[in-house]
């Protein structure tokens, strides 16, 4: 919290609602004020010349600015709209400032709040930060001191943000398996992907991946989002099926203090960390039911309501959701929400599998030795002949996440796996192999290298456990 000493403040300017605009601290392209020209904000004061003074400070700088002379009309104006700031006198006529944001909070009230008064003690400073104010600022006061404790909060914000969204997708997508950058390969399956993409991208209309586990559902979405409009917005992707049943709603949502135990503390949830940009459900299949209502609702209305909360938020969102699994037979047995099916069907774009990309595979596979080498520190194992037999005739139950762990385990061992490619005891080259027997060869001996594990061959394979019992319950059959 800053607490600007009386001396400091004597020294400055009052703030005057006679002050010329132009006079009012720093343009509105100095880079220290840059991060207000996306920014929503709400001036709360009873004094119509602070009010004035705020607008003109704050009005040719900032997305949108509105003001409410007492905290009844800023509760109504927070009903309809969302902010990102509000500055609030604390000192009025009915309730004061510091009351009043006590009992947003526990409603739902998340945004920075800014407390503005001409009395500063200790008692106030305690009750400001108890009831959630983030800075505090003493009248009089320069106009570059509200622009600079503002430009404070949004980047205070934004690295919460950040940081928090960073931390999520590491614990979501902790195998780093997909190349971020774009989709690779001049297959027509993959160059009809990419034009799809492209017509789709700058449009707001909610799109739905499908395709199997490791063909690069992410890779879309990411290439969806920085193709669009909201490419400088946040992009959070959400993996449905890591999160507990009994956490999905407060991570998505966001709860307010108290809404259950151990909630100590108010959070904003994954929605409104996304607002502006693009936001990625991943495996939404697995969505619990309950869930599935609650979704439908926010992509019919465009508001979440935090846990325990009793206010709406609006969100602006642009909606990307992947499957692998069938999502109509999942209607037909009751799993998913018919209605909530066909809103998120609008626009589906199918990921093919790797071994239907012809060649892809043999670019993929040079893309990811450069990539992972350098990575890793190791140098680049060749691929030989052999090797491109092998890519080329392997069937990739795990796609590109299957060929992407391969290169990585070959590079640790300084060469591809003896049962993968080239010469065999028996003197055969694994090409002449049939498809499924090199398959079977593969899983086998990935299974041996981690000691009968099938969670961790699985892990390694980029492909699922389900999978592996599947395979070795045939083989053993």
């Amino acid at each position: 919290m800053n607490l600007p000493t009386s001396k400091a403040s004597a020294a400055a300017p009052t703030a005057t609602a006679n002050e010329p605009a132009a006079k009012l601290g720093k343009s509105a392209g100095t880079p220290e004020f840059s991060a207000l020209a996306q920014a929503s904000i709400l001036i709360i004061d009873d004094e119509p010349g602070m009010r004035n003074f705020l607008m003109r400070t704050l009005g040719p700088r900032c997305k949108h600015v509105e003001e409410a002379a007492d905290t009844d009309e800023a509760s109504r104006k927070l009903d309809k709209s969302r902010f990102d700031i509000v500055i609030l006198d604390n000192i009025m006529p009915g309730k004061n400032g510091v009351d009043w944001l006590a009992e947003q909070r526990a409603v739902g009230f998340f945004a920075d709040a800014i407390l503005i008064t001409a009395y500063a003690d200790l008692d106030t400073a305690i009750q400001a930060l108890r009831a959630g104010a983030v800075d505090f600022v003493l009248k009089p006061f320069r106009s570059n001191q509200i622009l600079n404790a503002v430009a404070r909060c949004l980047d205070r914000v934004r690295l919460q943000r950040e940081n928090y969204v960073l931390r999520y997708a590491l614990r979501a997508s902790s195998d780093r398996t997909f190349l971020r950058d774009n989709l690779i390969g001049e297959s027509p399956a993959a160059r009809s992907v990419r034009e799809t993409i492209a017509r789709v991208a700058p449009l707001p209309t909610s799109i739905l991946l499908t395709g199997e586990s490791g063909t690069g559902k992410e890779v879309a979405a990411r290439s969806i989002h920085s193709l669009s409009d909201r490419a400088e917005k946040p992009f959070v992707p959400v993996n449905c099926a890591a999160i507990p049943p009994e956490m999905i709603e407060g991570e998505l949502f966001g709860h307010i203090k108290g809404a259950f135990t151990g909630a100590e503390g108010g959070r904003e949830g994954l929605f409104l960390y996304a607002h502006g940009g693009t936001l990625f459900l991943d495996e939404i299949g697995e969505l619990p039911l309950p869930m599935q209502s609650k979704l439908l609702r926010v992509l019919e209305d465009r508001r979440v309501r935090p846990v325990g909360a009793e206010r709406e938020v609006p969100v602006d969102l642009r909606f990307i959701f992947a499957t692998n699994a069938d999502l109509q037979k999942a209607v037909e047995k009751g799993r998913f929400r018919a209605d909530l099916y066909y809103r998120l069907n609008v626009m589906q774009i199918h990921l093919p599998l790797l071994k239907d990309r012809g060649d892809d595979v043999q670019e993929l596979a040079a893309i990811f030795m450069n990539k992972l080498s350098m990575q890793l520190g190791m140098p680049p194992v060749p691929i030989d002949s052999a090797v491109r037999a092998a890519l080329a005739s392997y069937d990739w139950p795990g796609n590109v996440r299957e060929l992407r762990n391969l290169i990585e385990r070959t590079l640790i061992l300084g060469a591809f796996p003896d049962d993968f490619a080239g010469p065999r005891n028996d003197g055969q080259a694994a090409t002449a192999d049939s498809l499924a027997d090199l398959e079977r060869r593969h899983i086998l001996s990935v299974l041996k290298e981690a000691g009968g594990n099938r969670e961790e061959a699985a892990r390694r394979l980029g492909i699922s456990r389900k999978t592996i019992d599947r395979k070795l319950a045939l083989w053993n059959g």
